[in-house]
């Protein structure tokens, strides 16, 4: 009987190991590819413009299938349903995903505000927009891989040149519009990151217009703190978004690089771009510390939180460059 017993202890303290090993290689974050190398290498001719934006949206999508581990946020089963953290990065590169795809319908490809939606475009948009858990018919996944083979169908299309219906407009207004989505995203992720050590804020919702009115009472400060259990969320969160926004803005320097050097703003984006890259190092400590802020113990959170801040006050100056004329 006790061999039996120590032959199922054995088993189990197998099962633990193998699935924490599993859960620390599917924990690994994908490393920054170069746009316009993996863009080249779908076409046998020099990429048209936009070519590199949409494949761009294409790979950051399709990495969120098929890095180590597969998608992890709407699984089911142990190791990962234990897994926080890449669920999380996962969750902050979507959102970033869900911006473009929205932008490239309703922007990147109409000439115009009465000109019609690309087909492709029209059906790929809303399939991002599932739930990032939906496990069963349909899943998360299932609907995601529709939405990168309408991405696919654009991104060929625009580049076929008999095809004329199918185009790519490179324009500082379409540009702006998407950086304007881009500043909402960071700016909420830098104020999620700062309230890891709590924070007095003063109400300011409704400053700038006297006249302003908002549907029910807010009190004119409050305490805002992330909650313990979910400050590395917050933080892989941040991490996902930069990492998908970051490929996306080196798309956008490519294709847009006429409008850029007209308005002086290539240096602004490159800015933007360097402070992206600063949120992608490496994470040497086994956890998210959450340290005060002058205390003995480091802040992960407050850290990330000043490069994103700093890329957000770029994207702003940059928004406002595209803006004049």
């Amino acid at each position: 009987m006790q061999q039996y017993l120590n032959k199922i202890i054995a088993g189990l303290v197998g099962l633990v190991l193998l699935g924490y090993i599993l859960a620390v290689y599917w924990s690994s974050e994908p490393d920054v590819f170069d746009v316009v190398a993996v863009a080249q290498q779908q076409t046998t001719k020099k990429p048209v413009i936009g070519y590199v934006t949409a494949n761009t949206l294409v790979e950051v999508s399709a990495t969120l299938l098929d890095k180590p581990g597969g998608y992890l946020s709407n699984d089911m089963l142990p190791p990962s349903v234990f897994m926080d953290n890449m669920p999380a990065w996962e969750y902050g590169a979507l959102e970033m995903v869900r911006d473009l795809a929205l932008s490239m319908r309703k922007d990147f490809s109409r000439s115009q505000s009465q000109s019609t939606e690309h087909l492709a475009l029209k059906k790929a948009q809303p399939q991002f927009n599932i739930s990032s858990t939906a496990w069963a018919w349909p899943s998360a996944e299932g609907e995601y891989r529709v939405g990168i083979e309408h991405l696919i169908a654009y991104r060929d299309q625009i580049a076929d040149p008999n095809n004329r219906d199918s185009q790519f407009y490179a324009r500082a207004d379409n540009l702006r519009g998407w950086l304007k989505e881009a500043e909402k995203r960071l700016g909420s992720l830098s104020q999620r990151l700062s309230a890891s050590v709590g924070q007095d804020r003063v109400n300011t919702d409704l400053a700038g217009d006297s006249a302003a009115e908002q549907a029910t009472y807010a009190p004119s400060s409050a305490q805002v703190k992330t909650s313990w259990w979910k400050i590395d969320d917050v933080f892989y969160e941040s991490r996902g978004a930069s990492w998908a926004l970051l490929h996306f803005l080196k798309a956008v320097e490519h294709d847009f690089a006429d409008v850029l050097e007209k308005k002086n703003a290539r240096v602004s984006l490159q800015q933007i771009i360097r402070e992206l890259e600063a949120t992608q190092e490496t994470v040497w400590s086994p956890m998210i510390l959450n340290g005060s802020g002058f205390g003995f113990v480091a802040n992960h959170s407050l850290v990330m939180a000043n490069y994103i801040s700093r890329a957000n006050a770029a994207l702003i100056e940059l928004s406002e460059l595209l803006a004049q004329g």
